[in-house]
């Protein structure tokens, strides 16, 4: 990418609250990245703890829809995460050095997969000051019958809304006061493979279910900004209490 065209991508993100850059990846980079993936199911999920690991259906292996931190279990994706392209552009929205958190698989498999409620991550990041991005690269069709992502243009800079639990897991939290006011201001974005969106830790988005004989796979980044400083107890704390909350959902099911 040209200079300006990251000037532009940085105006439009603090204008917006996010960016869509289309064709990110080119075809063959991304048939790489899910041959990976295929593998890392295969061989490194059985070694990651349940709780960076979350089903559909825990009795039903096909029903796969989110690993976290897998850059832990394997350097291809731990080099994606730094010293990447990705990690440019993180440092050019975010305004200074990004720190590279966490790579995330995605997948809303076919029929079952679920709405992703309302939400900000800055809410699960719990960071002061909240400045940090999660990228969303489409590694499939991505469209509103099968869970595209939706967001509402601006809305980084009115503040943290208030969270509660939802039934959702992997997105323990969502906006609780979310309504049809909220509906209406959504802008959903349809991605192919390759297209990658960007969002500040702010910018309220939701995802829909997917009701498509289809997958729905994509790959998640975080960066945090250098001047971003965790809570840690607060997320200690936070993180317990999703445990014990993710171990009464799977009791009860």
């Amino acid at each position: 990418m040209k200079n300006s065209d990251y000037e532009k991508l940085k105006e439009d993100f603090d204008r917006e609250g996010y960016v869509f850059i289309p064709g990110f990846l080119e075809g063959n980079d991304i048939a790489r990245i899910r041959d990976r993936f295929e593998k890392f199911i295969e061989t490194k999920v059985s070694e990651m703890p349940a709780n960076f690991v979350f089903y559909e259906d825990k009795n039903d292996p096909a029903t796969l829809k989110q690993l976290q931190d897998i850059q832990h279990y394997d350097n291809f994706f731990a080099n994606i995460l730094t010293g990447s392209e990705f990690e440019k552009i993180a440092e050019i929205l975010l305004g200074e050095a990004a720190i590279g958190k966490n790579i995330e698989y995605f997948n809303k498999p076919p029929k079952i997969g679920k709405p992703t409620p309302a939400h900000q991550d800055g809410y699960y990041f719990m960071l002061k000051p909240n400045n940090a991005v999660t990228m969303w690269l489409a590694l499939e069709d991505a469209d509103e019958e099968n869970g595209c992502v939706y967001y509402i243009k601006g809305s980084h800079k009115t503040g943290m809304r208030p969270h509660g639990r939802t039934s959702t897991l992997g997105f323990s939290q969502g906006i609780t006061d979310y309504g049809d006011a909220d509906h209406e201001l959504e802008i959903p974005f349809p991605a192919k493979p390759g297209d990658l969106l960007v969002h500040h830790s702010l910018t309220i988005h939701r995802a829909g279910g997917n009701a498509s004989e289809r997958s729905r796979k994509a790959l998640g980044l975080i960066y945090f900004g250098e001047s971003a400083k965790e809570d840690l107890g607060a997320k200690n704390a936070y993180m317990k209490k999703l445990q014990e909350e993710r171990r009464e959902q799977e009791t009860a099911l």
